[in-house]
């Protein structure tokens, strides 16, 4: 006959467990400069600020599902500019964003029109760090469209572009779209094509033009795939990032990356250009970027509220340091 264990005080107490890959980054700081948070809980905030994320970029996006008309995108992007940006605040974690009708739903004419005629009301806004994400999907002419009609709103605005790459032809979908991007007068280095692999770097770098990788499980690319990238090519103009959203992903691709950079032998100073320093660069281009912000944004609050609305639920206690693991 099994015994049945009685739960002492000690099985109550609160679990602490810290993730093996922390111990190889502790004192490294990470941005991550592509990663859909609305698609994201609010866990994966505390855990990207425990793991050393001290600010990120939110490329506006498809959904899922295609949007019917342009009051949800007007939604969509002042919530990119308002709630989003609280919610990182109250884990000290700075939030921009880039702004930007995404390639899937250029291919909807009427909609599209639409949204390009509101798409001056956003990009000139505090935190906005450039136009995208935005490029190829099924490399359509109403993409190609559409492509250049927000290339020309960045050039005007002094923006940097946020350029999506297809994940269907992915080598011509790369060359086209940095063929237009130079068509239309964007300087390479204004230009950060994402979604990058082995077989489009190369040219990217070669070009003059910010190679940003996603590190994406089963679709895009692993991070033992990006290690072996950078030691090829080296840390120059090269940045990483998760793309983390509403599918299979992980917010802490960055760190884990870094972590895996660390341990195969990678030299520190490459590992801070392609998890920090190189999308500080790239996309302070904007004007809206300054590093100090991140260390006034580590100054947390959870009492406060957005428009009446709180992190908190129930009677969970705000959170004012966010260095604490404990639980209550």
């Amino acid at each position: 006959m099994c015994g049945i264990h009685e739960l002492t005080e000690k099985d109550l107490q609160p679990l602490s467990y810290t993730p093996a890959y922390l111990d190889k980054i502790k004192g490294m700081r990470f941005f991550d400069p592509h990663v859909h948070m609305t698609s994201r809980t609010t866990d994966d905030y505390q855990a990207m600020a425990d793991a050393g994320i001290v600010a990120l970029i939110e490329p506006a996006f498809w959904l899922g599902q295609p949007r019917t008309g342009v009051d949800t995108f007007r939604d969509y992007f002042n919530s990119l500019l308002g709630w989003e940006r609280f919610r990182a605040s109250q884990f000290g974690i700075k939030h921009y964003c880039t702004i930007g009708l995404n390639s899937k739903e250029a291919n909807n004419e009427k909609l599209a029109e639409a949204v390009m005629e509101i798409l001056p009301q956003f990009i000139y806004k505090e935190g906005v760090v450039g136009v995208g994400e935005i490029g190829f999907d099924d490399q359509t002419a109403l993409e190609e469209k559409y492509y250049r009609a927000q290339l020309e709103l960045a050039k005007e605005a002094g923006l940097p572009v946020q350029i999506h790459t297809p994940h269907r032809d992915k080598k011509k979908g790369t060359q086209r779209s940095m063929d237009i991007a130079i068509e239309h007068g964007l300087p390479p280095h204004m230009v950060i094509v994402d979604h990058n692999n082995e077989e489009t770097v190369k040219e990217v770098l070669d070009r003059g033009f910010w190679a940003a990788f996603t590190i994406y499980p089963f679709t895009k690319m692993g991070n033992e795939r990006m290690v072996a990238v950078v030691k090829q090519y080296g840390s120059e103009r090269i940045m990483v990032n998760s793309a983390a959203d509403w599918g299979i992903s992980d917010p802490l691709a960055v760190p884990k990356t870094a972590a895996l950079m660390h341990e195969s032998g990678i030299d520190l100073n490459d590992i801070h250009s392609v998890t920090y320093m190189n999308a500080v660069k790239a996309f302070a281009q904007s004007g809206q970027i300054n590093e100090s912000d991140f260390e006034l944004a580590g100054n947390i609050d959870q009492s406060e509220r957005f428009n009446g609305s709180t992190v908190l639920r129930g009677g969970q206690q705000p959170r004012i340091n966010k260095n604490t693991t404990i639980i209550r």
